[in-house]
């Protein structure tokens, strides 16, 4: 079957959830079952558990000293000590154990005086009734509710638990999901690791990473090998495996409006289709159906839409039928550092970077393709774009849900500026310090006008002045009069040509650009190596729109190694140390100064002199020159102070 399907009938996120949760409420239910208490953690209570005994179950000692009856300890004081018969009026007693019978206090065994020969206790203060003295029930009472029906039981529980004499519980069924991968570009990883991936395959992740976010909202997951994209094949899947085994299915793939995606065609043959297409972005192709009363999702094939999918409809789901919900994030008021333009029409979920600059929390866009799961691995937060809003402009305060710590936010040092490969090494460098990193790649240009916003703690930047050949001060001066900055060198680095690896054109200049048969790969503009390129270009008198590819941008050194690597494009413009990790080849143009631009307010706090001791460590020294391209004489000298 092979039928194209459009979104006619797309629902918001909201009429979406409402419309699952209302499904849940009418056909999805959970059975009880009895379980040791021990084995209870990460469950969810179907009946209240009632203690059946009393802690303590007797009146007890709370400190070590001896045990007294109060009335009789009345009128010691330091001028007027009591002696009290060892054995009759006082008693031995540690921590824990049980008072005697008839007495009702316990005085510290520091404040006793014992007299062996005479075998009395003299004190100097009398004891009140009840005195460090555990009651009865003082922390739990036989028959107490301890915890309510839909409580999730967490190891501090357990505790209460055994305490109260609550050996088994009543929780609710983990509730079952099966997922099942399909398409015919995934493979196995074990397979992937025994015979590598051939050109156009990739290894399946999705599918395991929803397995574990099942696992991780108290789900059981069930997997099965990965499917082809044929629709019988999947639809006989779907058909034997709705049968009440599984609370929910899962398909992986196939969701979206293509001719090859089949999911929604499957469901609709067998049951009924409640969404096709959510207005969200990431994971608008998600479909919900019904088969036979069991729910199955539809879920989109993009990694990055997969997990949003999960996360805003299927985790929600779970916890609906536990009987819990799930606990809003803390929303955190922040500063884009860059406008963060949106479709009207779709609500999207923008993953951010956060860090405290000064009195403002400062919000750093991630990559926000669908494919781009490093958008997850490195978010501390979400910026909710309504569906009716065409993006937020720079510098606008707005919301973000956190997905990190106020803490690991406020140890974050936010870089803004050129991409260079040594920030991941100094990247992890700090994290030894307790400092992270957080660095957007705007380009050289944009770092200094961030530093000038006062949206980071320092910029990187390699600006050459084609009027005396120096690098950054000139733009220093120009753009940031008014802001006193320090300039630390980095580090040398060789900038040229990454070609393909042998040179197959046997490039040997920028003057070999201008071949009608050559694709160029460039930086964007305003970065420092598009400067240097226009630079040279200009020099030899060649024209940019002379040059294929010209403007086909990439926003890192990385990006562009990357297009070369793939045969996107013949040779571009980056540093020695991008062609090296992708193993290409490299012509050299020119070596130039990295530098970084610290404002002064900053130069003395923590993370910047965390930076510095970095910077002159010789071992971190040797890890940038093992990246090759890179000269370390003078890394981390101050070569500037404005």
């Amino acid at each position: 079957m092979n039928k194209r399907r459009v979104y006619l009938k797309m629902k918001t996120r909201q009429q979406a959830h409402d419309l699952l949760m209302d499904y849940c409420d009418s056909f999805c239910k959970l059975k009880s079952e009895t379980i040791s208490s021990t084995d209870a953690v990460g469950r969810v209570l179907s009946h209240p558990a009632f203690a059946r005994v009393s802690s303590p179950a007797c009146h007890t000692a709370a400190m070590d000293g001896i045990a007294v009856r109060s009335v009789e300890t009345f009128g010691a004081s330091e001028s007027s000590p009591l002696d009290l018969v060892e054995g009759e009026q006082a008693v031995f007693v540690n921590t824990g154990n049980a008072m005697p019978q008839g007495f009702d206090a316990v005085i510290m065994i520091e404040n006793v005086q014992h007299n062996v020969q005479k075998a009395s206790l003299r004190i100097e203060a009398a004891a009140h009734p009840w005195q460090n003295v555990r009651r009865v029930g003082e922390d739990i009472v036989a028959t107490q509710m301890l915890f309510a029906k839909s409580h999730k039981v967490s190891p501090t529980c357990i505790n209460a638990l055994l305490t109260g004499g609550v050996f088994e519980v009543k929780v609710w069924e983990k509730p079952r999901v099966l997922v099942i991968p399909t398409g015919n570009e995934i493979v196995d990883w074990q397979d992937a690791c025994k015979n590598g991936l051939a050109p156009g395959m990739v290894a399946d992740s999705n599918s395991w990473t929803l397995c574990s976010m099942v696992e991780e909202a108290g789900g059981k997951a069930f997997r099965i090998k990965i499917l082809p994209d044929d629709f019988a094949l999947i639809r006989n899947k779907v058909e034997s495996v709705c049968d009440g085994s599984y609370h929910a299915v899962l398909v992986l793939a196939g969701s979206s409006a293509g001719s090859a995606d089949h999911t929604a065609n499957v469901i609709e043959s067998l049951g009924r289709i409640l969404v096709h297409g959510v207005s969200l972005m990431p994971g608008k192709p998600l479909v919900i159906g019904d088969i036979f009363g069991v729910p199955i999702f539809g879920v989109p094939g993009y990694p990055v839409s997969a997990i949003v999918a999960f996360d805003e409809f299927i985790k929600p789901f779970l916890y609906r039928l536990q009987g819990i919900a799930p606990s809003p994030r803390p929303l955190m008021s922040v500063v884009p550092t860059r406008k963060i333009p949106s479709n009207l029409g779709l609500e999207e979920l923008v993953r951010v970077k956060l860090g405290r600059v000064g009195s403002q929390t400062v919000a750093t866009p991630l990559p926000r393709g669908a494919g781009s799961i490093t958008s997850f691995t490195e978010a501390d937060g979400i910026i909710r774009i309504d569906k009716d809003s065409e993006g937020i402009h720079a510098g606008v305060e707005t919301d973000c849900e956190l997905l990190a710590s106020e803490e690991d936010i406020g140890r974050t040092l936010v870089v803004v500026g050129s991409h260079d490969n040594t920030l991941d090494l100094i990247k992890n460098a700090l994290l030894g310090k307790g400092v992270r990193l957080s660095s957007a790649h705007v380009g050289s240009m944009g770092g200094l006008m961030a530093v000038k916003k006062g949206i980071c703690h320092l910029a990187g930047a390699h600006l050459l002045d084609p009027e005396d050949g120096s690098y950054n001060t000139s733009y220093i001066a120009r753009h940031l009069p008014n802001i006193p900055v320090a300039l630390v060198h980095l580090a040398g680095r060789d900038q040229g040509l990454i070609v393909p690896k042998g040179n197959p054109k046997n490039i040997k200049g920028l003057e070999d650009l201008a071949q009608q048969t050559m694709r160029f790969v460039n930086r964007q503009a305003g970065s420092g190596t598009r400067i240097l390129l226009d630079y040279k270009l200009a020099a030899l008198n060649l024209a940019p729109e002379n040059l294929p590819g010209y403007d086909m941008e990439e926003y890192t050194h990385m990006a562009v190694a990357a297009a070369v690597k793939s045969g996107a494009a013949d040779a571009g413009m980056g540093i020695l140390a991008a062609a090296k990790a992708l193993d290409l080849s490299f012509v050299p143009v020119v070596t130039e100064d990295y530098e970084l631009v610290v404002p002064k307010t900053y130069w003395h706090t923590e993370k910047i002199q965390a930076l510095m001791e970095v910077l002159a460590d010789n071992d971190f020294k040797e890890q940038v020159l093992a990246l090759g391209g890179y000269h370390v004489g003078r890394m981390g000298q101050v070569t500037w102070m404005g």
